[in-house]
């Protein structure tokens, strides 16, 4: 019996394969649980057309972040935070505050893609990794000065 699975299964498959499994599992288990859909030739081409369409939305997106990661290249950003007289802010700078810099330099980031090699806790110059997509990533270098 062949079944296209909705969602990931251990030891069976991943989303949107066609596996062939017993009857009784599929027709007892699988089916009424929600985890799987009979495999007819309708499903399939529906199966089909999704892959095909969610592809396409993929490429947009990979292709909308390797055009962001372009433009980011030469960009620079300067952080304020108050700091003592030895240089060491109060606190640290998070992404929040180099997710508003990009904002004022017209880069629409999403913070919690935003991470650093090592936390800015001093005055000084860091680089910002940003994960625009799972194959696209850029660094942005971004100074910390004390206001």
């Amino acid at each position: 019996m062949e079944v296209i699975l909705v969602q990931d299964i251990k030891k069976l498959g991943e989303k949107d394969d066609i596996v062939t499994v017993k009857p009784g599992f599929g027709r007892n288990y699988l089916i009424p649980q929600g985890l799987a859909v009979l495999a007819t030739e309708s499903a399939k081409k529906v199966l089909a057309e999704n892959i095909r369409q969610a592809q396409f939305k993929q490429d947009k997106i990979k292709k909308d972040a390797t055009e962001l990661a372009a433009k980011l290249e030469g960009v620079k950003l300067t952080i304020g935070a108050k700091a003592g007289e030895s240089g060491k802010i109060f606190g640290s700078v998070n992404s929040i505050q180099i997710a508003e810099a990009l904002k004022k330099e017209g880069f629409e980031v999403d913070r919690r893609r935003i991470t650093f090699e090592n936390d800015p806790k001093v005055i000084g110059e860091y680089l910002a990794n940003l994960n625009l997509h799972k194959e696209v990533k850029v660094q942005v270098p971004f100074e910390v000065v004390a206001e």
